[in-house]
């Protein structure tokens, strides 16, 4: 308890009692996990037995090790995941301590009566923001207490912004998770408050002002948002769209609110309201990678919006942007390509060429050596580049401000350490830079490595940039030659060698090493189809810039058109240059190079190893990270920096400086806080305090004014639901009691959906087993197969639901589809054009006649395809649910005046063997099994009883798996898994 804080112990007082159920609220950044970790120390007593719920893989490795370095060890928290099996799950039951466990597995557990629930000491349920009706902790909760009375659940959520949505949040969370305490800790609080001012670390805010050309993109970029939301609620003036403002759309949660506002209707709109959909993420983007991405890497990023939004690979034309079609748009291409480079006349050979490899450092001195330039003499113009291309190169405004920052950390740290007269005191002279994704650590880490410490200031990172434009050429040759083969773009590589945001399938080096025969095929076959098309059409090939093959027409010079203008210039600067003896030179140089790096001394190796070899000084490291969750608290406590970087601002971080500072008395920190002003930076940062600081102001309002939660005892409700079978041999239809309660058996699979737990919550018995045929066995005669619209339409695909029906028509009387349909969504099929298989459609369909339609020779709709499932199985009926709420109560009317299935029939249908062998165990192998080709519901069994495992199926020849399967479906099996093929001749 020494490393909490004042108010950490406060709430710990307030929470740890093992006799009540609470739900606690912090704000982020507070010490969440450090209070999670104390309570499970406090709770790990023998003969104890509490639960972790709904923590994420990293969250349980991270608790581990907490709970690790704070003592608790032999056994600590031990996590149960798909791997372990269910007797290994049972004796872990029984010796009890604390466990991590997957919901889905927890629920199955419960009702088969693995774990002992009246033993469970307790339950700690993580991200409670997220517990609804829907959910498997609700499920798990109710499961909990119809057996355990007295145990507690201890609730917990960081997340207050995503519980005021709808109404009374607060108080449908504290229903489903059965609560009536409720702790609510902002930092406003008095008590973080009083504990956080007490030490405060020296912070030094610095607001660097955009660049004349980024203010510009800048504003562009907002009128192009501005606009884009007005046409969307001019679209659409029947919706409640409040919410749809600049502010809130700065927010990577504004995609998923404007989808969820749209979904009732989404099968309504046209494809017009669905491009300003996506364009809204697109700009979003635009904006975060104007202050994240360097200048080439924005224009190449914009210069692959223009080639996707105007055709596609196979040469369709899409729907173009409004937003590309405006002055600002104009403003946003043309500023950002004069960031880069102008261009005065038109790009002629110079010379020389960019290597094949961009990463290579030796291959670049190769080649300039080539082009006749020795050093890097910055007078001298090089030979890779175009006559009448002028490298400008921006920076970014924030590398020149990190470079001076830390300079002034150098003098800072020399003044200490030749002050300092008695021992080092508390913390290292490591500077701590963080931002807010590893691609801006990566950029970070390149500028400060490669940066000329004797340029003047804003020509810092010339270097770094002459490289970047290198290789934007070099990804302009290879653009151009990919699309006059036919093949899809790519997107810039880093310089590192990392992809870029639209970066394809194939290396960076456009080459076809270490890809899969199917993906080269693919290749084959789309460039055969854009050869043909274009012979048809009788066109030339298309242009080397990707755009289109057509001809842009005559109109005012706009973006669009100088971009494919400029992009056309430098593929006739590749395209007119003989390379071939330059390419030859440079492999020549290339290899004579490795083969003298080959010839080393193994005695010189072993010296630069020892003289290089050691740690660096602190005061020479300067660490670069990504902003993280609550693991960045641990990452402060170990390194114990005295000088942080801030590169960007995040309020999260900001709090866990100052629990940083406040645990660690006598230590001084120096913060440096550096923000671009008056951008969408600053504007989300602020609206992120404004939006924390209204989440929890509503939610105090509500506590105050909110009516307690009065809980049922669920089994009094299930006793009267047992009087339901009315007996018709009986006089007057009068009431039978039966002794048998409500029941369905459920596919453990099905536990992936919802409507388990819906059963569950209606009073029904809902008894988990490894179904065969079905998913849900209603009676000894009903058999449910349910699909939800994107499982229907990949079983139609690979004919798995084919399989389905004949087996429930072979072995019950009432087979039935259900089809169901998601809350809060379109009850129509229309909305199926809309969504991504992943199977490929197995159809074949003659070639098409002269003359014919295109709608003649369209793919069967989806309608069309169950037309001809009822017509192969006229005894299979197709249930519609429009949510799952609706299937409860469907289930529930077939289920009247009927008797209860029995599980061990169940599990038997359709099984080869033993219906105990297996039950439960490896569901998820059998499932990946089913998939494959070649294996059916009918003989996935005997092919579990032949192999040990999946692995070993795998690394069996063609002969092996042949005489399993036979000789057909073995080598549909064998080609699938060797080689990506035979899926459409084997299903």
């Amino acid at each position: 308890m020494s490393s909490l804080l004042p108010f950490h112990k406060a709430i710990l007082e307030r929470i740890h009692d093992p006799t009540t159920s609470d739900l606690l609220i912090l704000a982020r950044g507070l010490g969440l996990r450090r209070i999670i970790c104390t309570l499970l120390k406090v709770y790990a007593t023998e003969g104890s037995s509490v639960l972790l719920v709904n923590a994420t893989a990293e969250e349980e490795s991270e608790i581990g090790e907490e709970l690790g370095i704070m003592g608790c060890r032999n056994p600590g928290l031990r996590v149960i995941g798909y791997e372990t099996a269910s007797k290994e799950r049972q004796d872990l039951y029984k010796q009890g301590g604390l466990f991590s466990v997957t919901s889905r597995i927890l629920v199955v557990d419960i009702l088969q009566g693995d774990i002992p629930t009246s033993r469970i000491t307790g339950i700690l349920v993580l991200h409670a923001e997220r517990v609804t009706p829907l959910v498997l902790e609700a499920f798990i909760v109710r499961l909990y207490r119809e057996k355990n009375k007295t145990g507690f659940l201890k609730a917990f959520t960081d997340q207050p912004e995503h519980i005021t949505n709808g109404m009374s949040p607060l108080k449908n969370i504290m229903k489903e998770l059965q609560l009536r305490t409720v702790h609510i800790y902002p930092r406003f609080q008095e008590d973080i408050k009083k504990s956080l001012e007490r030490r405060r670390a020296d912070v030094i805010e610095l607001s660097q002002s955009l660049s004349e050309p980024m203010a510009d993109i800048h504003h562009a970029i907002i009128q192009c948002m501005t606009s884009t939301l007005g046409e969307l609620k001019r679209s659409h003036s029947t919706l409640d769209l409040d919410d749809f403002k600049v502010e809130n759309a700065y927010f990577r949660s504004f995609d998923v609110v404007v989808r969820r506002q749209l979904d009732s209707v989404w099968h309504k709109i046209g494809p017009k309201t669905k491009q300003l959909v996506t364009d809204l993420g697109i700009l979003r983007r635009l904006l975060l990678y104007l202050l994240t991405y360097d200048p080439l890497q924005f224009h190449a990023y914009l210069e692959t919006l223009i080639a996707t939004s105007t055709v596609t690979v196979l040469g369709v034309k899409h729907n173009r942007s409004p937003w590309m079609m405006s002055d600002a748009a104009h403003i946003i291409f043309e500023v950002a390509k004069r960031r880069c480079y102008t261009i005065t006349s038109t790009a002629k050979l110079a010379g020389g060429l960019p290597p094949q490899n961009p990463d290579d450092d030796d291959d670049w001195n190769v080649a300039d050596e080539i082009a006749g330039i020795v050093g890097d003499a910055p007078e001298k113009r090089p030979r890779w580049l175009p006559e009448g291309l002028d490298p400008v190169l921006e920076e970014l405004p924030k590398w020149s401000l990190l470079a001076d920052i830390l300079l002034e950390t150098d003098e800072e740290i020399l003044k200490m350490e030749s002050l300092r007269k008695a021992p080092a005191g508390p913390g290292s002279n490591v500077v701590l830079v963080m931002a807010s994704s590893t691609r801006t650590c990566t950029l970070i880490s390149e500028f400060l490595s490669t940066k000329d410490d004797n340029a003047p200031k804003g020509a810092q990172a010339r270097p770094l940039l002459m490289r970047k434009l290198r290789l934007y050429l070099w990804w302009k040759r290879k653009l151009a030659e990919r699309k006059q083969d036919g093949r899809p773009g790519f997107g810039m590589p880093n310089s590192s060698g990392r992809a870029g945001p639209n970066q394809g399938y194939e290396r960076m080096y456009g080459g076809k090493e270490g890809i899969s025969e199917a993906l080269q095929r693919k290749d084959r076959e789309r460039a055969d189809r854009n050869a043909s098309r274009r012979r048809v059409r009788g066109g030339a090939p298309p242009a080397a810039s990707g755009s289109s093959s057509r001809p842009t027409p005559v109109q005012a010079v706009t973006a669009l058109g100088t971009i494919r203008a400029e992009a056309n210039n430098i593929a006739d600067f590749w395209a007119a240059q003989s390379n071939e003896d330059v390419d030859a030179q440079v492999a020549m140089a290339l290899d004579l190079n490795d083969t003298a790096l080959l010839n080393f001394d193994s005695n010189e190796l072993e010296n630069e190893f020892d003289t290089n070899y050691g740690l660096l000084a602190p005061q020479q490291t300067v660490l670069v990270r990504p902003y993280s969750d609550d693991t960045d608290d641990r990452m402060l406590a170990e390194i114990q920096p005295r000088f942080i970087i801030m590169y960007e601002p995040n309020m999260d971080f900001i709090r866990r400086i100052e629990v940083y500072r406040s645990s660690n008395p006598g230590l001084s920190v120096r913060v440096y806080h550096m923000i671009y002003g008056n951008s969408c930076e600053e504007h989300k940062y602020l609206a992120g305090i404004r939006k924390e600081k209204d989440s929890f102001q509503r939610l105090i309002k509500e506590r105050g004014s909110m009516l307690l939660p009065i809980f049922e005892d669920r089994g009094d409700a299930r006793g009267e639901a047992i009087i339901k079978t009315i007996s018709t041999r009986i006089a007057g239809g009068r009431r039978e009691l039966s002794k048998e309660p409500s029941q369905v058996i459920v596919d453990m699979r099905e536990f992936r959906s919802t409507l388990p737990s819906l059963l569950h919550a209606s009073n029904v018995l809902v008894i988990p087993a490894t179904l065969t045929v079905g998913d849900y066995i209603l009676t000894p005669d009903i058999c449910v197969e349910r699909k939800s619209l994107p499982d229907l339409i990949s079983s139609f695909n690979s004919g798995r639901l084919y399989t389905q029906c004949e087996l429930m028509s072979v072995h019950y009387k009432h087979p039935i589809l259900l089809i169901e349909f998601e809350e809060d969504k379109a009850f129509s099929l229309e909305m199926v054009s809309d969504i991504k298989s992943y199977a490929k459609p197995t159809n074949k369909y003659p070639p098409k006649k002269a003359g014919g339609s295109e709608q003649e020779h369209a793919s069967p709709l989806l309608q069309s395809k169950l037309v001809l499932l009822m017509l192969s199985f006229p005894r299979v009926r197709i249930i519609w649910a429009s949510s799952p709420y609706a299937t409860t109560e469907i289930f529930a009317d077939l289920k009247a005046n009927m008797p209860e299935p029995d599980p061990r029939t169940a599990i038997a249908v359709g099984a080869e063997e033993d219906p105990e062998a297996g039950a439960g165990v490896n569901a998820a192998a059998e499932e990946l099994l089913r998939c494959l080709p070649g294996i059916t519901a009918k003989n996935v069994k005997y092919v579990t009883s032949k192999i040990k495992n999946v692995r070993e199926l795998c690394e069996m020849d063609l002969k092996g798996v042949q005489a399993i399967l036979g000789i057909e479906p073995g080598k549909a099996c064998w080609e699938f898994i060797h080689r990506g093929e035979g899926v459409g001749e084997s299903r």
